[in-house]
């Protein structure tokens, strides 16, 4: 089926199934006045008249244009102006101010992917077959997987992360809050803007912007594009050259010296055009395209613990002892007894596995490039048509298409453990439709709708699993997931300072997944693992224990109902206070990795026995999960103090999180990679967000959260005791900023700022050990920005990270399958000059 034919199809259903929702809306809407959208107002520079002010920020979490401060929802809000003062290109830097808020590049093993959490719900598995926990938009399309979610800030008017349960409000439900980027849209302006950047790790980066108009008061468009290098910081070192006589033989590729090459190294470009007709006065009409080709370089991953002296490597040499996978090639940590000088920014990597071949495994030796590349391209058509005063009609159209392929050597060294070559390609199609009225002269505001999603992600890999005796080929196998639902949200205003708001919508979800196993050379596995034998006996043919899984299918289907309902009252223009109960959930599936079909016996000689029956039993990894769902009991206030010199909002929380669904290695044996029903916690929290503008000059920002995770009870099949969290949820997250005009005049506008931002240590893993815990950091940057007079002209130096601090982003913990556990840093000590010209 052509992607037109998938677009006719899946539009049609749902312009059928919003059909009658939208019509009630314009039927109590007939007499009514639409409420005018307000535009964002750039934040950062001083209104005309009014000083150093909080600035007026207008959001649309609740499906219409509504101030920052009267929405009634915990929201961390960042405009264009904000994020260039801050030199944030990239969304995951956004949540270094946001509490309660997680955003990080994920490691090697799983390519340009970010997790992301809110409030202890998320999600860092790139697999589409689970959908993410939190939310992105980009100009109100949904991206349903983290893989291609690492999105570039490229022109945009605001960003707005929402805490909580999205249940009723996202676009698709969004479990544990949202993230939406707006994109400036096109003015006709013939504005435009230009920037280079250049600074450590030879980093060459080049913006450009251009809004120009097409046809006068009809047709304008708004050009923007972005192409970034820099080399990796992480050096790949050869192994026998920095350590004479270890017995590891050298590498082939060496040249001079004994640098290999860099893992992390980035070279990306990406563009989007905006157009925007306006054929009548109450016709507006978006079409937005986008385009990313990254080439990047395989993720920064380096070794912190290794211990498999099953696993060996030698030179060759009869004389010299093979030398087994052990914390020699740890090159920094605890972890580490490498003799070579303990640089934190080393690995051993080879990304080669160099064995011979065995009977168990006749598919070596091989290596595969070191890569993490993605293709994406969008495009997305918004209509907003005012039917009459009282009713507007909003359609939100979107395709979306990337191919992702990324290399991975988890052992970090030239002992043969883990490695891999991960290819994902997904398309996927949304449409939503919205009708907002606002009636009884505007004490009522109503938006009905229907939204439809699909998607289908085809995975394929080549999977070495030498820890397990496994080398194969997983797929191409097929994730299909597709998700319709009805909503109606509103608010009714009960007197002029007290407001009723609340919502409710309705989820059909359905997945498929296929299951394909083959080995590297093309044949399928077909000899049974030998009697009384352990699947990973060497003994065994090649990949026995996948006998069974090549061609098998599996599915879910489900529906739910969300609600939300929430009371506002303001007491002054300055303060107001709400409370809220929402839900919230997530849809259950199939395990997408199962490394051993149903039937598949581990026997008794192996030493493991069934823990009830005492007998051998089937380690099948065939395993349905049952959708998480969550409910939210939150309060807060939102003020506009001393004539808006200072903001204060405060947000509390308490959520019932049942059914949580995690990724469980050990199921009970290893490999297995399987999500499962974890159990249910209670999560308490509290979240501040503080601006204050003293003086002309003058502005400070301040945010921080707590958080309590505690389970109150645990499947036992997944070894997660009571006592542990769930990943990447620090208890303790604060963030301070302060910004001063040093000058501001004929000589032009000299701004100094600088920022900190602190977490509490994470663990990264359900199961909560050492091997898998990040310890807390603070990090802070710098900025000296100037600009001309008439602010045409600017000169940035900026410094990233200035005490030099060693931080990790996350970490891929295998100490307890396959004896491994590497680390993604973050990045040093950086500087960057940046050069814009403003036209």
């Amino acid at each position: 089926m052509t992607f037109q034919d998938r677009a006719v199809e899946c539009g049609s259903k749902v312009l059928r199934l919003g059909a009658s929702a939208i019509g009630l809306v314009a039927a109590l809407a007939s007499a009514q006045a639409l409420a005018q959208e307000v535009r964002a107002q750039d934040a950062a520079a001083p209104p005309a008249q009014g000083g150093n002010l909080a600035p007026e920020i207008v959001v649309t979490a609740t499906l219409r244009s509504e101030r920052l401060q009267d929405t009634p929802i915990a929201i961390t809000a960042v405009t264009g102006t904000m994020l260039e003062a801050r030199n944030q290109t990239n969304v995951y830097e956004v949540a270094r101010q946001a509490p309660s808020v997680t955003l990080a590049p994920q490691g090697q093993a799983f390519g340009s992917t970010m997790l992301a959490f809110i409030r202890g719900v998320g999600q860092s598995d790139f697999i589409p077959a689970l959908e993410p926990g939190v939310g992105i938009y980009v100009d109100d399309v949904y991206y349903a997987t983290i893989t291609g979610s690492l999105v570039e800030l490229l022109d945009l008017d605001r960003v707005e992360v929402l805490r909580g349960p999205q249940g009723t409000l996202a676009g698709r439900n969004s479990i544990g809050g949202a993230v939406k980027m707006f994109s400036k849209a096109p003015s006709g302006d013939d504005g435009g803007m230009v920037s280079v950047t250049g600074g450590a790790y030879n980093r060459f980066d080049a913006r450009a912007v251009a809004d120009f108009t097409i046809a006068p008061e009809k047709l304008f468009a708004r050009v923007s594009a972005v192409s970034r290098s820099r080399d990796g910081f992480i050096k790949r070192m050869d192994y026998a050259c920095t350590h004479p006589g270890s017995g590891v033989p050298a590498s082939p590729n060496l040249g001079d010296g004994c640098q290999l090459g860099t893992l992390g190294g980035q070279s990306l470009a990406a563009g989007r055009l905006y157009l925007r007709w306006v054929p009548a006065s109450n016709l507006d009409v978006s079409l937005i395209g986008d385009l990313t080709r990254d080439r990047s370089e395989a993720g920064g991953d380096v070794l912190r613990f290794a211990n498999n002296p099953r696993l060996t490597i030698d030179d060759g040499n009869r004389a010299t002892p093979p030398v087994p996978f052990d914390c020699r090639f740890v090159p920094y940590g605890p972890n580490s007894c490498d003799s070579a000088g303990r640089n934190r920014y080393w690995t051993y990597s080879t990304f080669t596995d160099t064995r011979q071949p065995t009977g168990q495994d006749p598919f070596t030796p091989f290596s595969i490039p070191i890569i993490s590349h993605l293709d994406s391209y969008g495009l997305s058509g918004n209509v907003k048509w005012d039917v009459s005063e009282n009713l507007e009609v909003r359609s939100v159209t979107a395709y979306r298409d990337y191919t992702a392929t990324f290399a991975s050597d988890a052992d970090g060294s030239p002992v043969m453990n883990q490695l891999s070559l991960q290819k994902l390609r997904n398309w996927q199609f949304s449409q939503e439709l919205r009708a907002n009225a606002r009636l009884m002269d505007g004490k009522l505001n109503l938006t009905a709708g229907a939204f439809h999603f699909r998607n289908t992600a085809t995975f394929s890999a080549r999977l070495a699993l030498t820890y397990v005796g496994l080398n194969f080929n997983q797929g191409p196998e097929d994730s299909v997931s597709k998700s319709t639902a009805l909503f109606l949200n509103g608010d009714y205003q009960l007197t002029d300072a007290l407001r009723i708001s609340g919502g409710v919508r309705h989820t059909w979800d359905r997945k498929t997944q296929e299951y394909f196993r083959s080995n590297p050379d093309g044949t399928i596995p077909s000899t049974p693992c030998l009697p009384g034998r352990a699947p990973f006996d060497p003994a065994n043919a090649p990949n026995c224990a996948l006998l069974g899984l090549n061609g098998l299918t599996d599915g879910y289907e489900g529906k739910r109902l969300d609600w939300r309902v929430a009371l506002d009252y303001r007491f002054s223009d300055e303060v107001l206070v709400y409370g809220q109960v929402s839900t919230g959930y997530r849809a259950g599936g199939v395990n997408p990795r199962p490394f051993f079909a149903p039937g598949t016996i581990l026997p008794v000689a192996n030493g493991q026995i069934d823990p009830v029956n005492g007998v051998p039993f089937d380690v099948g990894q065939l395993k349905s999960f049952r959708p998480e769902t969550i409910t939210s009991y939150e309060i807060g206030f939102k003020s506009d103090l001393f004539d808006r010199r200072v903001r204060f909002n405060v947000a509390g929380f308490v959520n019932d999180y049942k059914d949580i669904i995690l990724n469980v290695l050990a199921c009970p044996i290893a490999p297995c990679f399987q999500p499962n029903n974890a159990g249910t916690a209670k999560v308490k929290g509290l979240e501040v967000e503080l601006s204050a503008y003293p003086t002309e000059r003058l502005s400070l920002d301040l945010s921080g959260s707590y958080l309590d995770f505690q389970y109150k009870r645990t499947d036992p099949a997944t070894f997660i005791a009571l006592n542990m969290v769930t990943p990447f949820t620090p208890k303790w997250k604060g963030a301070a900023g302060i910004q001063y005009d040093i000058l501001n005049g004929d000589a032009g506008l000299l701004t100094l700022r600088a920022d900190g931002s602190y977490q509490s240590h994470v663990f990264t893993e359900a199961f909560n050990a050492p091997t898998n815990r990040i310890e807390g950091y603070f990090l802070a940057s710098a900025r000296l920005a100037w600009k001309s007079k008439d602010r045409n002209w600017g000169v940035a130096l900026e410094v990233t990270n200035l005490g030099n601090r060693y931080y990790e982003n996350t970490r891929f913990d295998q100490s307890q399958q396959s004896g491994q556990t590497s680390a993604s840093p973050g990045a040093p000590r950086q500087w960057a000059l940046t050069l814009t010209r403003n036209f």
